[in-house]
Protein backbone atom coordinates (compact mmCIF):
# COMPACT_ATOMS: atom_id res chain seq x y z
CA UNK A 1 0.00 0.00 0.00
CA UNK A 2 1.54 3.31 -0.93
CA UNK A 3 2.22 6.32 1.35
CA UNK A 4 -0.39 8.02 -0.78
CA UNK A 5 -3.50 5.46 -0.59
CA UNK A 6 -3.00 5.48 2.97
CA UNK A 7 -3.64 9.02 3.73
CA UNK A 8 -6.35 8.90 1.50
CA UNK A 9 -8.02 6.29 3.52
CA UNK A 10 -7.11 7.45 6.48
CA UNK A 11 -8.80 10.75 5.77
CA UNK A 12 -11.78 8.68 4.62
CA UNK A 13 -12.24 7.20 7.74
CA UNK A 14 -12.17 10.11 9.21
CA UNK A 15 -14.95 11.87 7.64
CA UNK A 16 -17.18 8.28 8.08
CA UNK A 17 -16.70 7.93 11.84
CA UNK A 18 -15.48 10.44 15.04
CA UNK A 19 -11.57 9.62 16.34
CA UNK A 20 -11.80 10.08 19.98
CA UNK A 21 -8.73 12.09 21.69
CA UNK A 22 -7.45 9.18 22.79
CA UNK A 23 -6.97 7.74 19.42
CA UNK A 24 -5.36 10.79 17.79
CA UNK A 25 -3.08 11.28 21.23
CA UNK A 26 -2.50 6.96 20.47
CA UNK A 27 -1.33 7.69 16.77
CA UNK A 28 0.81 10.25 17.81
CA UNK A 29 3.00 8.73 20.22
CA UNK A 30 2.66 5.65 17.73
CA UNK A 31 4.22 8.35 15.47
CA UNK A 32 6.62 9.41 17.63
CA UNK A 33 8.05 6.06 19.18
CA UNK A 34 8.77 5.13 14.95
CA UNK A 35 10.76 8.39 14.90
CA UNK A 36 12.40 7.36 17.86
CA UNK A 37 13.59 4.06 16.47
CA UNK A 38 14.71 4.67 13.26
CA UNK A 39 16.98 7.54 14.94
CA UNK A 40 18.22 4.60 17.62
CA UNK A 41 18.57 2.20 14.83
CA UNK A 42 20.81 5.07 12.89
CA UNK A 43 23.09 5.56 15.89
CA UNK A 44 23.06 1.83 16.23
CA UNK A 45 24.34 1.79 12.42
CA UNK A 46 26.89 4.54 12.57
CA UNK A 47 28.57 2.67 15.64
CA UNK A 48 29.43 -0.10 14.03
CA UNK A 49 31.43 1.82 11.01
CA UNK A 50 34.86 1.02 12.35
CA UNK A 51 37.08 3.70 11.56
CA UNK A 52 40.67 2.71 9.68
CA UNK A 53 43.57 5.14 9.75
CA UNK A 54 46.14 4.83 6.83
CA UNK A 55 49.45 6.20 7.80
CA UNK A 56 53.07 5.95 6.80
CA UNK A 57 55.85 8.45 4.86
CA UNK A 58 55.46 9.70 1.55
CA UNK A 59 55.99 7.00 -1.08
CA UNK A 60 54.84 4.07 0.71
CA UNK A 61 51.92 3.07 -1.75
CA UNK A 62 49.23 4.31 0.64
CA UNK A 63 47.36 5.76 -2.38
CA UNK A 64 47.66 3.46 -4.69
CA UNK A 65 46.15 0.66 -1.66
CA UNK A 66 42.94 3.91 -1.04
CA UNK A 67 42.58 3.27 -5.19
CA UNK A 68 42.44 -0.55 -4.56
CA UNK A 69 39.77 -0.32 -1.96
CA UNK A 70 36.94 1.74 -3.95
CA UNK A 71 37.86 -1.04 -6.86
CA UNK A 72 37.95 -3.99 -4.83
CA UNK A 73 34.87 -3.17 -2.30
CA UNK A 74 32.68 -0.47 -4.10
CA UNK A 75 31.63 0.02 -7.10
CA UNK A 76 34.90 1.10 -8.90
CA UNK A 77 36.01 4.03 -11.16
CA UNK A 78 33.02 5.39 -13.67
CA UNK A 79 34.35 6.81 -16.92
CA UNK A 80 34.44 10.13 -16.07
CA UNK A 81 36.81 9.37 -12.94
CA UNK A 82 39.01 7.15 -15.47
CA UNK A 83 39.46 10.02 -17.39
CA UNK A 84 40.09 12.85 -15.08
CA UNK A 85 43.15 10.64 -14.61
CA UNK A 86 44.49 11.26 -18.15
CA UNK A 87 46.13 14.51 -17.33
CA UNK A 88 47.70 13.18 -13.94
CA UNK A 89 49.58 10.17 -15.70
CA UNK A 90 50.36 12.29 -19.22
CA UNK A 91 52.29 14.74 -16.21
CA UNK A 92 53.92 11.35 -14.62
CA UNK A 93 55.52 10.42 -18.21
CA UNK A 94 56.69 13.93 -18.50
CA UNK A 95 58.03 14.23 -14.94
CA UNK A 96 60.19 11.26 -15.27
CA UNK A 97 61.54 11.98 -18.72
CA UNK A 98 62.42 15.03 -17.13
CA UNK A 99 64.15 13.70 -14.39
CA UNK A 100 65.97 11.08 -16.22
CA UNK A 101 67.59 13.47 -18.40
CA UNK A 102 68.60 16.38 -15.97
CA UNK A 103 69.98 13.19 -13.79
CA UNK A 104 71.90 12.16 -16.93
CA UNK A 105 73.90 15.61 -17.25
CA UNK A 106 74.41 15.12 -13.47
CA UNK A 107 75.82 11.79 -13.52
CA UNK A 108 78.06 13.01 -16.85
CA UNK A 109 79.67 15.51 -14.25
CA UNK A 110 79.94 13.68 -11.09
CA UNK A 111 80.92 10.06 -11.93
CA UNK A 112 84.19 8.89 -12.67
CA UNK A 113 83.04 6.99 -16.06
CA UNK A 114 81.38 9.91 -17.34
CA UNK A 115 80.68 9.46 -20.60
CA UNK A 116 78.48 6.44 -20.32
CA UNK A 117 76.16 9.40 -19.12
CA UNK A 118 76.16 11.57 -22.26
CA UNK A 119 73.62 11.41 -24.95
CA UNK A 120 73.56 11.46 -28.45
CA UNK A 121 73.43 15.43 -29.92
CA UNK A 122 70.14 14.67 -31.58
CA UNK A 123 68.50 13.36 -28.48
CA UNK A 124 70.24 16.35 -26.09
CA UNK A 125 68.01 18.59 -28.01
CA UNK A 126 64.74 16.42 -27.39
CA UNK A 127 65.55 15.99 -24.09
CA UNK A 128 66.12 20.18 -23.68
CA UNK A 129 62.55 20.24 -25.08
CA UNK A 130 61.13 17.95 -22.80
CA UNK A 131 63.01 19.00 -20.00
CA UNK A 132 61.64 22.07 -20.02
CA UNK A 133 57.88 20.84 -20.43
CA UNK A 134 58.39 18.71 -17.57
CA UNK A 135 59.32 21.64 -15.98
CA UNK A 136 55.58 23.40 -16.62
CA UNK A 137 52.70 23.44 -14.11
CA UNK A 138 50.69 22.78 -17.13
CA UNK A 139 51.43 19.90 -19.54
CA UNK A 140 50.33 19.33 -23.07
CA UNK A 141 48.50 15.86 -23.89
CA UNK A 142 50.77 13.19 -25.37
CA UNK A 143 50.50 12.68 -29.28
CA UNK A 144 52.14 10.95 -31.48
CA UNK A 145 55.17 13.38 -32.36
CA UNK A 146 55.50 13.75 -28.87
CA UNK A 147 55.80 10.02 -27.99
CA UNK A 148 58.43 9.54 -30.39
CA UNK A 149 60.39 12.18 -28.88
CA UNK A 150 59.97 10.32 -25.45
CA UNK A 151 60.61 7.26 -26.80
CA UNK A 152 63.73 7.87 -28.44
CA UNK A 153 64.83 9.46 -25.55
CA UNK A 154 64.01 6.48 -23.27
CA UNK A 155 65.60 4.45 -25.25
CA UNK A 156 68.76 6.10 -25.35
CA UNK A 157 71.74 3.96 -23.85
CA UNK A 158 72.91 7.21 -21.31
CA UNK A 159 69.30 7.03 -19.89
CA UNK A 160 68.93 3.56 -19.53
CA UNK A 161 72.26 4.02 -17.38
CA UNK A 162 70.73 6.67 -15.77
CA UNK A 163 67.50 4.56 -15.11
CA UNK A 164 69.29 2.11 -13.17
CA UNK A 165 70.28 4.70 -10.83
CA UNK A 166 66.96 5.82 -10.10
CA UNK A 167 66.72 5.13 -6.75
CA UNK A 168 69.75 8.46 -5.74
CA UNK A 169 67.45 10.09 -8.68
CA UNK A 170 63.28 10.16 -7.49
CA UNK A 171 62.39 8.44 -10.40
CA UNK A 172 59.10 7.16 -9.64
CA UNK A 173 57.77 3.40 -9.18
CA UNK A 174 55.31 4.07 -12.34
CA UNK A 175 58.13 4.77 -15.04
CA UNK A 176 58.53 1.66 -16.64
CA UNK A 177 55.12 0.64 -16.56
CA UNK A 178 54.09 3.76 -18.22
CA UNK A 179 57.17 3.73 -21.04
CA UNK A 180 55.95 0.43 -22.08
CA UNK A 181 52.16 2.13 -23.12
CA UNK A 182 53.24 4.85 -24.41
CA UNK A 183 51.34 4.45 -27.92
CA UNK A 184 48.16 3.77 -26.04
CA UNK A 185 48.74 6.79 -23.58
CA UNK A 186 48.74 9.03 -26.72
CA UNK A 187 45.72 7.41 -28.28
CA UNK A 188 43.46 10.38 -29.16
CA UNK A 189 39.85 8.42 -27.35
CA UNK A 190 41.93 7.05 -24.87
CA UNK A 191 40.84 6.25 -21.75
CA UNK A 192 42.90 4.98 -18.74
CA UNK A 193 42.45 1.37 -17.83
CA UNK A 194 42.08 0.97 -13.91
CA UNK A 195 45.75 -0.48 -14.23
CA UNK A 196 46.54 2.92 -15.36
CA UNK A 197 45.12 4.43 -12.52
CA UNK A 198 46.58 2.47 -9.87
CA UNK A 199 50.40 3.14 -11.30
CA UNK A 200 49.20 6.97 -11.47
CA UNK A 201 51.47 8.68 -8.95
CA UNK A 202 49.83 11.67 -7.04
CA UNK A 203 50.48 13.00 -4.06
CA UNK A 204 48.07 13.12 -1.42
CA UNK A 205 46.86 16.61 -0.09
CA UNK A 206 44.67 16.73 2.94
CA UNK A 207 42.33 14.09 4.02
CA UNK A 208 40.30 11.53 2.19
CA UNK A 209 37.93 8.94 3.11
CA UNK A 210 36.25 5.68 2.00
CA UNK A 211 33.66 3.95 3.22
CA UNK A 212 33.47 0.24 2.22
CA UNK A 213 32.76 -3.51 3.63
CA UNK A 214 35.20 -6.44 2.72
CA UNK A 215 31.90 -8.50 1.68
CA UNK A 216 31.68 -6.19 -1.08
CA UNK A 217 28.91 -3.46 -2.16
CA UNK A 218 26.44 -5.87 -3.34
CA UNK A 219 26.49 -8.04 -0.08
CA UNK A 220 24.77 -7.15 3.24
CA UNK A 221 25.43 -8.36 7.17
CA UNK A 222 29.36 -7.31 6.66
CA UNK A 223 31.45 -5.58 9.28
CA UNK A 224 31.72 -1.31 7.68
CA UNK A 225 35.21 0.28 7.83
CA UNK A 226 35.47 4.08 7.35
CA UNK A 227 39.39 4.74 5.93
CA UNK A 228 41.26 7.80 6.13
CA UNK A 229 44.29 8.39 4.27
CA UNK A 230 46.38 11.43 4.59
CA UNK A 231 50.00 13.12 3.21
CA UNK A 232 52.55 11.02 4.10
CA UNK A 233 54.79 13.99 3.43
CA UNK A 234 56.54 15.97 6.53
CA UNK A 235 54.36 18.75 6.01
CA UNK A 236 50.71 17.37 5.69
CA UNK A 237 51.76 15.19 9.33
CA UNK A 238 50.23 18.31 11.09
CA UNK A 239 47.18 16.94 9.56
CA UNK A 240 47.47 13.41 11.03
CA UNK A 241 46.86 15.00 14.84
CA UNK A 242 43.00 15.38 14.68
CA UNK A 243 42.11 11.89 13.15
CA UNK A 244 43.55 10.05 16.13
CA UNK A 245 40.53 9.82 18.45
CA UNK A 246 38.28 6.75 18.03
CA UNK A 247 40.50 4.56 15.64
CA UNK A 248 39.50 1.08 15.91
CA UNK A 249 43.20 0.11 14.01
CA UNK A 250 45.66 2.04 12.19
CA UNK A 251 47.11 0.48 9.01
CA UNK A 252 51.45 1.51 8.49
CA UNK A 253 52.45 1.57 5.41
CA UNK A 254 56.07 0.95 5.21
CA UNK A 255 57.41 0.47 1.91
CA UNK A 256 60.30 -2.20 1.95
CA UNK A 257 61.98 -1.78 -1.23
CA UNK A 258 63.12 1.95 -0.50
CA UNK A 259 66.33 0.68 1.86
CA UNK A 260 68.35 2.66 -0.55
CA UNK A 261 66.45 5.91 -0.98
CA UNK A 262 66.39 9.04 0.08
CA UNK A 263 62.96 11.01 0.89
CA UNK A 264 61.45 13.53 -1.81
CA UNK A 265 61.62 16.32 0.64
CA UNK A 266 64.77 15.81 2.32
CA UNK A 267 67.75 14.51 -0.05
CA UNK A 268 69.70 13.20 2.81
CA UNK A 269 67.63 11.18 5.23
CA UNK A 270 67.20 7.65 4.18
CA UNK A 271 63.68 7.17 3.60
CA UNK A 272 63.58 3.86 5.58
CA UNK A 273 65.42 5.81 8.97
CA UNK A 274 62.26 7.61 8.27
CA UNK A 275 59.43 5.06 7.91
CA UNK A 276 61.43 3.78 11.59
CA UNK A 277 60.97 6.72 13.45
CA UNK A 278 57.84 7.43 12.11
CA UNK A 279 56.19 3.89 13.03
CA UNK A 280 58.03 4.49 16.74
CA UNK A 281 56.35 7.86 16.87
CA UNK A 282 53.21 6.35 16.12
CA UNK A 283 53.28 3.56 18.22
CA UNK A 284 53.63 5.81 21.60
CA UNK A 285 50.67 8.15 20.79
CA UNK A 286 48.30 8.02 23.79
CA UNK A 287 45.48 7.75 21.91
CA UNK A 288 46.84 4.04 20.69
CA UNK A 289 46.96 2.33 23.93
CA UNK A 290 44.05 0.16 22.81
CA UNK A 291 44.30 0.85 19.22
CA UNK A 292 45.01 -2.45 16.46
CA UNK A 293 48.35 -2.15 14.77
CA UNK A 294 48.21 -3.54 10.97
CA UNK A 295 51.47 -3.18 9.38
CA UNK A 296 51.78 -3.44 5.65
CA UNK A 297 55.23 -4.68 4.48
CA UNK A 298 54.68 -3.02 1.20
CA UNK A 299 56.43 -2.48 -2.40
CA UNK A 300 57.53 -6.43 -1.85
CA UNK A 301 57.28 -6.75 -5.88
CA UNK A 302 59.89 -3.78 -6.01
CA UNK A 303 61.70 -5.32 -2.88
CA UNK A 304 62.39 -9.16 -4.43
CA UNK A 305 63.91 -7.53 -7.43
CA UNK A 306 66.12 -5.16 -6.10
CA UNK A 307 67.49 -7.58 -3.01
CA UNK A 308 69.58 -9.41 -6.00
CA UNK A 309 71.62 -5.72 -6.53
CA UNK A 310 71.73 -3.77 -4.44
CA UNK A 311 72.47 -5.04 -0.22
CA UNK A 312 70.65 -4.45 2.12
CA UNK A 313 73.23 -3.07 4.53
CA UNK A 314 73.55 0.08 3.03
CA UNK A 315 70.82 1.04 5.69
CA UNK A 316 71.98 2.12 8.52
CA UNK A 317 68.61 0.46 10.49
CA UNK A 318 70.10 -3.10 8.38
CA UNK A 319 74.09 -2.53 8.71
CA UNK A 320 73.85 -6.30 10.63
CA UNK A 321 72.41 -8.23 8.19
CA UNK A 322 73.95 -11.07 7.13
CA UNK A 323 73.33 -12.21 3.25
CA UNK A 324 72.49 -16.32 2.84
CA UNK A 325 72.61 -17.82 -0.98
CA UNK A 326 71.91 -15.61 -3.68
CA UNK A 327 67.95 -16.39 -5.50
CA UNK A 328 64.71 -16.58 -3.93
CA UNK A 329 66.38 -17.93 -0.61
CA UNK A 330 67.90 -14.81 -0.07
CA UNK A 331 64.51 -13.04 -0.81
CA UNK A 332 62.95 -14.65 1.91
CA UNK A 333 65.68 -14.10 4.04
CA UNK A 334 66.44 -10.63 3.61
CA UNK A 335 62.25 -10.24 4.14
CA UNK A 336 61.99 -12.16 7.14
CA UNK A 337 65.68 -9.75 8.47
CA UNK A 338 63.30 -6.58 7.43
CA UNK A 339 60.01 -8.07 9.24
CA UNK A 340 62.20 -8.52 12.59
CA UNK A 341 63.63 -5.26 12.49
CA UNK A 342 59.81 -3.86 12.54
CA UNK A 343 58.44 -6.42 15.23
CA UNK A 344 61.51 -5.77 17.32
CA UNK A 345 60.55 -1.80 17.22
CA UNK A 346 57.27 -2.55 17.90
CA UNK A 347 57.77 -3.95 21.38
CA UNK A 348 60.52 -1.67 22.24
CA UNK A 349 58.16 0.92 21.63
CA UNK A 350 54.89 -0.36 23.21
CA UNK A 351 54.75 0.29 26.77
CA UNK A 352 53.74 -3.09 28.77
CA UNK A 353 49.89 -2.27 29.18
CA UNK A 354 49.85 -1.53 25.40
CA UNK A 355 51.63 -5.05 24.00
CA UNK A 356 48.74 -7.21 23.84
CA UNK A 357 46.57 -5.09 21.79
CA UNK A 358 46.44 -6.54 18.25
CA UNK A 359 49.30 -6.20 15.79
CA UNK A 360 49.54 -7.92 12.65
CA UNK A 361 52.28 -7.51 9.69
CA UNK A 362 51.13 -8.48 6.29
CA UNK A 363 53.88 -8.89 3.62
CA UNK A 364 51.75 -6.70 0.55
CA UNK A 365 52.51 -5.69 -3.27
CA UNK A 366 49.73 -2.27 -3.40
CA UNK A 367 49.48 -3.62 -7.42
CA UNK A 368 48.00 -7.01 -6.93
CA UNK A 369 44.40 -6.57 -6.18
CA UNK A 370 44.25 -10.35 -5.22
CA UNK A 371 46.73 -9.78 -2.68
CA UNK A 372 44.94 -6.49 -1.42
CA UNK A 373 41.87 -8.14 -1.45
CA UNK A 374 43.24 -11.52 1.25
CA UNK A 375 45.02 -8.62 3.13
CA UNK A 376 41.77 -7.05 3.97
CA UNK A 377 39.63 -9.97 4.66
CA UNK A 378 42.21 -11.21 7.46
CA UNK A 379 42.09 -7.81 8.46
CA UNK A 380 38.47 -7.72 9.04
CA UNK A 381 38.47 -11.35 10.33
CA UNK A 382 41.19 -10.46 12.89
CA UNK A 383 39.64 -7.26 13.94
CA UNK A 384 36.02 -9.38 14.64
CA UNK A 385 37.65 -12.11 16.52
CA UNK A 386 39.29 -9.22 18.60
CA UNK A 387 35.91 -7.59 19.60
CA UNK A 388 34.39 -10.85 20.25
CA UNK A 389 37.35 -11.89 22.84
CA UNK A 390 38.62 -14.98 20.95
Amino acid sequence: MSVLTCVIESMGSSCSRPHSLNEAEAAENAKSADIDRRILQETKAEQHIHKLLLLGAGESGKSTIFKQIKLLFQTGFDEAELRSYTSVIHANVYQTIKILYDGAKELAQVEPDSSKYVLSSDNQEIGEKLSEIGARLDYPLLNKELVQDVRKLWQDLAIQETYSRGSILQVPDCAQYFMNNLDRLAEVDYVPTKEDVLHARVRTNGVVEIQFSPLGESKRGGEVYRLYDVGGQRNERRKWIHLFEGVNAVIFCAAISEYDQMLFEDETKNRMMETKELFDWVLKQRCFEKTSFMLFLNKFDIFERKIQKVPLSVCEWFKDYQPTAPGKQEVEHAYEFVKKKFEELYFQSSKPDRVDRVFKIYRTTALDQKLVKKTFKLIDESMRRSREGT
